[in-house]
């Protein structure tokens, strides 16, 4: 009986170059790591295939959020009943881990030496590298997508996204062109976030912010961001191809958020009445 033979650190990272990672970028990945196949070395060896193409000069981005079940718990006014105040985890940048429903990358990349995570509990990242200091810190509380916030960075930095594995439609940098974008009647949402306080309790705070868990505005489909991408591949811009068995989708950050903006906004025009 064959056995396939698995992927391995140094071809993983063969694979990304040859996509176009490019070394000393900033780079954020969303990864659906089985999709890669084995692996021999499991997502730690994706972790240092990712740095590997980096090199030292990179810095290595994944999406880690928060894990906010207790949500499902909170009023219409977005507050946590008092019964539960005591017993929801509190969010702490160093010690919580990321959000499962992201997959295994995020928290392995948080658990690796010298990583460091935003303090926005539902936006935060993780980062390892050259300029994960500068990536991660400030975070905003409140509006965590839009200026002065790591998304902002990101695009600043002239950075990559890389789709590895995952769903187009999980491409988190766009929830920051759905903050720059002039569309009206974008929904708003405030609910109550627990954070580890100084003495070890819990202080909850109330957050605002564009609504991040469905199309922002009526009329969008709701995985219109993988339509997006999709649209900018099709100009023939960002690379598809494979980094393993998995497919792998590269863009640069600053011109496909330009390019989501534009979209957004035609579309959100062209459903005006009148």
């Amino acid at each position: 009986m064959s056995v396939s033979r698995p992927a391995t650190r140094s071809g993983l990272a063969a694979d990304l170059a040859t996509l176009g990672v490019r070394p000393g970028a900033v780079l954020m990945v969303h990864a659906g790591v089985k999709a890669l196949g084995p692996v021999l070395g499991g997502v730690e060896t994706v972790v240092a295939a990712l740095r590997d193409a980096l090199g030292p000069a990179g810095t290595l981005v994944a999406y880690a959020g928060f894990y906010d079940d207790y949500e499902e718990q909170l009023d219409v006014d977005g507050r946590c009943p008092a019964a539960l105040r005591d017993q929801v985890p509190a969010f702490d940048p160093v010690a919580s881990r990321a959000n499962p429903d992201h997959g295994l990358l995020p928290e392995a990349i948080r658990t690796t030496l010298g990583a460091l995570r935003s303090a926005n509990p539902g936006a935060s990242l993780t980062a390892l590298g050259a300029r994960a200091d500068w990536l991660t810190a400030p975070h905003p509380q409140d509006y965590g997508y839009g200026p002065g916030t790591p998304f902002a960075r990101l695009v600043e930095a002239e950075g990559q996204v890389l789709m590895l594995g995952a769903p187009l439609d999980t491409i988190t940098l766009l929830h920051h062109a759905e903050h720059l974008a002039d569309l009206p009647g974008k929904r708003i949402v405030r609910r109550e976030v627990p954070f580890r306080a100084a003495d070890g309790g819990t202080a909850w705070r109330m957050i605002e912010e564009y609504d991040t868990a469905d199309p922002v505005i009526d009329g969008l489909e709701d995985d219109f961001f993988g339509t997006i991408v999709e649209a900018w591949l099709a100009t023939g811009r960002g690379a598809d191809g494979r980094v393993g068995q998995a497919r792998a989708v590269l863009v640069d950050a600053a011109p496909i958020c330009r390019f989501a903006v534009e979209w957004m906004e035609t579309r959100a025009r062209d459903r005006r009445p009148g």
